[in-house]
Order: structure tokens, then sequence, then C-alpha cells
């Protein structure tokens, strides 16, 4: 497996994360974003250690659980309490061990001949054997699908300056915020004439937009990443992205 140099911290260092934890909880999404770029190969190599084997952030799954994880710990941490590092290495082992187990077979550990049965001729057959690889199948083919759709979407919010990362990073903290900003994308992907302008211009039409809506410019500016992300979502063909989304 490989490894990922994580230098140890110097206490400027830490005095820095720690500045910057308070700005992102404070809501400045600058201060994240520089947070989770920074510690990418931190969020790298606990990934990494807990599947065991080396983890590709373009094509595993794992890579955008354990940022989410990141991203989360950013929320929840106590900074006059905890440390960073060591909380989010455990939020990211949670999230990630909780992965694993939603992946698991429920039927593990029992024979598959305790499930063969015998055909009108005589052939032995395993349907639950026969079901299960079908199962196995079906959640690969899934795995590759949602690959597919993030390759996609990452390769589109390229061309407007953005990445899958800032999705997670630009996400607002409170379930209201996110909301309101889900509400204002889904404006301008049903409006052709807003979406014109975001597929052209690549950017918000905020003019445009302080007459549809009610929240501030400022707040419009701040959640634009976020907004013109799930905008480029909404206007694609990502069923799976979507779901996850709203959930």
């Amino acid at each position: 497996m490989g490894v990922f140099p994580f230098r140890r911290k110097r206490s400027t260092d830490l005095a820095d994360l720690k500045e910057l934890l308070m700005q992102s909880q404070a809501g400045d999404q600058l201060a994240r974003e520089k947070i989770l770029t920074q510690y990418r190969p931190f969020v790298l190599r606990v990934a990494s250690q807990v599947a065991g084997r080396y983890i590709d952030m373009q094509r595993d799954d794992e890579y955008s659980i354990a940022l989410m994880a990141m991203n989360e710990a950013i929320d929840n941490v106590d900074i006059s309490k905890s440390s960073f590092l060591n909380f989010s290495e455990t939020v990211i082992r949670r999230r990630l061990i909780d992965y694993f187990r939603s992946q698991k077979s429920q039927s593990q550990g029992i024979p598959w001949t305790e499930f063969d049965v015998t055909d009108d001729e005589d052939n032995v057959v395993n349907y639950a054997e026969t079901t299960t690889s079908l199962q196995a199948y079906e959640v690969e083919e899934e795995r590759g699908a949602r690959k597919l759709e993030i390759d996609d979407f990452s390769q589109i919010l390229s061309h407007y300056g953005l990445s899958f990362g800032d999705l997670v990073a630009a996400s607002p903290k409170h379930q209201d915020a996110r909301d309101t900003a889900m509400g204002i994308a889904q404006l301008i992907a049903s409006d052709n004439e807003l979406l014109e302008y975001v597929k052209k211009k690549k950017t918000l039409p905020m003019k445009r937009l302080e007459q549809h809506v009610t929240v501030s410019r400022k707040t419009l500016e701040r959640q634009r990443k976020y907004i013109l992300a799930i905008t480029v979502l909404l206007d694609g063909d990502y069923p799976m992205l979507r779901e996850y989304i709203r959930g």
C-alpha cells in the first residue's frame, strides 16, 4: 500500500489551523477549502489505512466519503477541547467503517451448500448463491455508474473553475441555508434565460437573481460555488448524485 507523507505540524502550523477552523465554523468557505486542500494527504492516508489499500481520490468512493467526513469534522470539532487531527481521524474512520459495513452481505458466514436444492432434472442448483451473486453484480454496476456520473460531473465542473471537492467544501453548514441555496439552484435550472446565462458566462447572474430571491447579494456571493455546482448538477443527467445531494 502506498504511503502518503504527512509531516508533523509545528506549533505555528497548528495556530494557523486553529484560526482557519474558527473562520470555517463562522462561515468562511475559503478557509474551509484551504483546510480540505492542505490536509488532503492526511485524508488520503487515513482512508488508505482504514481500507487497507491505496485509495485513488479520482476513482474510489472511499475518498469522497473521507472528504465529507473531514468536512463534517470541521463543523463539529470543539477547538477549545479537542485536537482537530485526532478528532477528524476518528470521524473519517467511523464514516468509512459505516460504509464498509453497509457493503457487507447479510448472509456472510453461512455455507452456500446449505442452500443447495435439486431441480426436476436432478441438477444441484443454489438460488441463494445465484441471487447474492446477482446482487453483488448489481452493487458493482451501481458503483461503476456512480463513478461515471462523478467523472462526468467533475469534467463539466472544471469548465466552471470548480471541482467535486468544491461541492463538499462549499456546502452550507446549516440545513436551512442548504435548502435556500438548493432552491436558488432549482430556480436557475428551471429558467431558460438564467440557465443560458450560467452556461455562457460560467458564473451566476447576480443582478438578475437579486430580482427573484430574497437573500442578500452577500449571501449569494458566499454560496456562489455551491449554487453554481448544484445548478450544473440539476441541469445534467446525474440521478445518483441528485439523490446523494437530497440525502
